[in-house]
């Protein structure tokens, strides 16, 4: 069996084309928690990215955003070509000083790729690896010179 999920919360099924309502919340596909906006101010994460040639953008994330779909959200350029599958590091970027600390320390598979992002620094991570909490509240990510792509080096796919 097939599942389509449609935006008013009706199942199709494959089997029998039959459309059935249901009562559950909207399944979000990887990225679409990151374009809802935060539901109070007690949710709001600010957030500054620092772009390869020094433009500072402040966005309001919220708690459990995921930091590279949130960029994606605000027009900023972190690629994410693995779509946050952890494959490749085309979202890595700089975490200010302040706030290394206060993530969770990278495991191997992070660590490993991070290896083969040009210009590594210290306080190199991943941005899909990075989900916001309270204890992030004006942390500022830089953005590399460049990243490499290892599937197509100069194609920026587009956030779905």
């Amino acid at each position: 069996m097939f599942v389509h999920i449609l935006p008013v919360n009706v199942i199709r099924t494959s089997y029998d084309h039959k459309v059935r309502s249901v009562f559950t919340s909207c399944k979000l596909n990887n990225g679409e928690y990151e374009w809802l906006d935060p539901k109070s101010d007690a949710e709001i994460v600010h957030v500054t990215f620092i772009d390869k040639h020094g433009k500072r953008t402040l966005v309001n994330g919220k708690i459990g955003d995921n930091v590279l779909y949130l960029a994606h959200r605000f027009g900023i350029e972190l690629e994410g070509a693995c779509e946050a599958s952890l494959a490749c590091t085309t979202c890595h970027c700089y975490v200010s000083d302040d706030y290394t600390s206060k993530l969770p320390e990278a495991d191997e598979k992070e660590e490993d790729l991070l290896d083969l992002a040009p210009f590594l620094r210290e306080n190199s991570r991943l941005g899909c690896q990075i989900i916001l909490d309270k204890s992030l509240d004006g942390i500022e990510l830089e953005l590399p010179a460049a990243t490499r792509n290892f599937y197509v080096d100069g194609h920026k796919p587009k956030p779905h």
